[in-house]
């Protein structure tokens, strides 16, 4: 009896435990069912859906029955791809994706609608290149031209400061007219130009020039720079809007951009730095193209104009002393150095002839001008 009331309370303990026991859930699953048909609206039996979990790599594969229909029960919600492959082939007949929720999730799959969607988007994608290579041609077209106007203006241009100041004016009525066609045909590039087009920043960049040599400095500038946002590791670009800060009396900014040509291509510094070094000392901004002209001859140490401007730069702005009744010209360091190098590089050149005169013009100040080159002393 004492046997009997023992094995009893240990069954009323074990059922209390199962009662206590929280229930059995199913937790973070989802079923998936649908049906694929044909281009028909038939249903296809026999074929292979495989769902492939994004996230994870799980993968189910499937057959669909005689109603074409297919259907996988305890998979994890999430993102998948479904595949229809034939029965025998390891083809893909077409992937989509799914988002499978929590619960039961119902997919068809109708390959009538869906490669009727394909073909629409492929006539799309057609229509959109075609019209793409008509935008690119006309683009091509009215580039070419640009660039034909701006050669013909850019020879036209060294003629006329070749020719005598009195016959400058009616040429230079010519020059303009030239590069205004040059600009009218690259504005139209840039706007035939289909969006996004790999060439685009090259017609940004002739547009600039167009807009620099008509003196349209600011439009130069935002030209420069939007071939620069397309094309950000160009020196050339970068020595292009030091040129147009330049001409628009934009110093720092010109300055800033030289440093940027000059990190990204050390080799092209010396011609960015002279051109800056070249349009101040043309205004006659001789004192601020000293730094820039210091820094061509730097970069580039065989380049004669660069060593001439420099020159010519620091004795435009030299001081002067006082002794008794004499005036006495105190020459900037590097002077002589730099017209010394002139005439060691271009000896019987134009830059050399003009170092030449230089010192003559010194020595006959009394400068106190010590020099390997013989020069006359001018009255």
């Amino acid at each position: 009896m004492q046997r009997t009331l023992g094995i009893l309370a240990v069954l009323l303990l074990i059922c209390g435990m199962a009662l206590a026991a929280p229930p059995a859930t199913a937790q973070n699953v989802a079923s998936m069912s649908g049906a694929v048909t044909d281009q028909t609206g038939k249903p296809l039996a026999d074929l292979v859906v495989v769902l492939k979990h994004k996230d994870t790599g799980t993968v189910y594969t499937l057959h669909t029955d005689s109603k074409g229909e297919y259907k996988q029960i305890g998979i994890r919600p999430g993102l998948y791809d479904v595949t229809l492959k034939p029965k025998d082939k390891d083809v893909a007949i077409v992937t989509l994706g799914f988002n499978v929720q929590l619960g039961d999730n119902h997919f068809d799959i109708d390959l009538k609608k869906l490669l009727a969607q394909q073909s629409e988007e492929e006539a799309s994608a057609r229509k959109k290149v075609e019209e793409d290579q008509k935008k690119f041609e006309g683009m091509k077209a009215a580039y070419a031209a640009g660039q034909a106007k701006a050669d013909e203006a850019d020879k036209a241009r060294a003629e006329m400061l070749k020719a005598p100041a009195a016959d400058r004016a009616g040429m230079k009525d010519r020059v303009n007219g030239l590069y205004q066609q040059a600009l009218g045909d690259f504005q139209q590039a840039q706007q035939a130009a289909p969006e996004k087009d790999p060439n685009l920043h090259l017609v940004y960049h002739q547009l600039g020039y167009a807009y620099e040599m008509l003196g349209n400095y600011n439009d130069a500038i935002t030209a420069y720079q939007k071939s620069i946002d397309l094309r950000p590791t160009s020196a050339d670009y970068y020595n292009s809007l030091a040129v147009a800060y330049a001409k628009a009396g934009k110093l720092p900014e010109a300055t800033q951009a030289c440093e940027k040509a000059a990190s990204l291509d050390p080799v092209k510094a010396g011609a960015g730095w002279l051109n800056l070094g070249v349009i101040l000392y043309n205004a006659n901004r001789l004192a601020e193209a000293i730094e820039p002209l210091k820094k061509a001859t730097a970069a580039s140490p065989n380049n004669p104009q660069a060593w001439y401007l420099l020159g010519a730069s620091l004795v435009a702005n030299m001081d002067v002393k006082t002794e008794g009744e004499k005036m006495i010209p105190v020459l900037k360091p590097g002077t002589i150095e730099a017209y010394q190098k002139t005439i060691d590089l271009d000896p019987n050149g134009q830059w050399g002839a003009q170092a030449k005169d230089g010192l003559a013009q010194l020595q006959a100040m009394g400068a106190g001008v010590d020099t390997k080159v013989k020069v006359k002393k001018k009255p």
